[in-house]
């Protein structure tokens, strides 16, 4: 679980709900403080036990470059509301979210995207389907198929105690300990458990299983056209590092390995994770701009 280091909103950072024809998203938006938007939107999608408040500490850096930042809670997932159908969460499904959102929060232009963990499979649906315009993708300690080690071990559990115990159960069997031995303050600990009851459990336990035994994808994704960073901590416990390492060898992507981060860098290293986006999506509006110049 992504743990937040602080919940106060920075300047130029709202809470809102993005309005779309397949329903409403809880989001936080980031603009500017000073100066105009400029440049083209980006998209943040957390991962499984995560929520949009895992992306707070970049957020406003990340709008100081001139633009428009949306970080969203998927469908089921804390003040986002879903159904009680599984078909709802498979990452297949909420990737037509993100292309839904897409459009939104771009305005049919092309949008920036970033896809943490699980947030990664997700995302990596909507560039390979094609519906929407991507001007970059960023997948955020992510990696090409199932996760493994230490997270599948905690997914397998979620899977197998949410049915029969609740979500009220997992919190103080599992999360709860963990955050506790961290040493994570009160405050943070109150929002952790109550973002984790929020969560419909057929979302969780559906989103569970899908991280749990997705496919590689990585040969589709490398027939979409699109700059591609993958980024992730040099002592990642999700997808290894070597994992990560190799999926961009196979993409032909720019690899970023943050520095004494773990599995949340926008959690653990806000500045060198922002400095590093930043750089990629200037590049990448340049690459595009050049391109439709060209052809014009």
């Amino acid at each position: 679980m992504s743990t937040p280091r602080f919940l106060n909103l920075p300047p130029g950072v709202v809470s809102t709900h993005l309005e779309t024809p397949i329903g409403t998203f809880a989001a936080l938006e980031a603009t500017p403080v000073s100066g105009v938007i400029e440049r083209w939107p980006a998209l943040m999608v957390p991962g499984l036990t995560g929520s949009k408040e895992d992306f707070i500490a970049v957020l406003q850096t990340l709008a100081h470059s001139g633009r428009k930042v949306v970080a969203i809670d998927l469908r089921g997932q804390y003040e986002t509301p879903g159904p009680d159908d599984p078909a709802a969460y498979t990452c297949a499904a909420l990737g037509a979210d993100i292309d839904a959102l897409a459009q939104e929060v771009g305005g049919g232009d092309p949008i920036h995207l970033v896809g943490h963990s699980f947030g990664g499979l997700v995302t990596r649906e909507a560039v390979i389907d094609g519906r929407s315009k991507f001007l970059s993708y960023t997948l955020m300690s992510s990696g090409p198929a199932a996760i493994a080690g230490k997270r599948a071990h905690n997914g397998k559990k979620i899977m197998r105690e949410l049915p029969e115990h609740g979500l009220e159960h997992v919190w103080h069997s599992r999360f709860e300990p963990e955050a506790l031995a961290n040493g994570v303050p009160d405050d943070i600990i109150a929002f952790l458990r109550k973002r984790l009851l929020a969560n419909s459990p057929v979302a969780l336990a559906t989103m569970a299983e899908q991280v749990l035994t997705m496919h590689d994808r990585t040969d589709e994704l490398m027939q979409v056209e699109v700059p591609t960073l993958v980024l992730y901590g040099e002592h990642d416990d999700g997808w290894s590092p070597e994992t990560q390492m190799a999926m961009a060898a196979r993409l032909g992507a720019e690899a970023v390995v943050v520095p004494s981060a773990v599995h949340s860098p926008a959690v653990e290293a806000p500045e060198t994770t922002a400095a590093a986006l930043v750089r990629f999506w200037n590049a990448a509006e340049k690459r595009f701009l050049d391109t439709r110049s060209n052809a014009m």
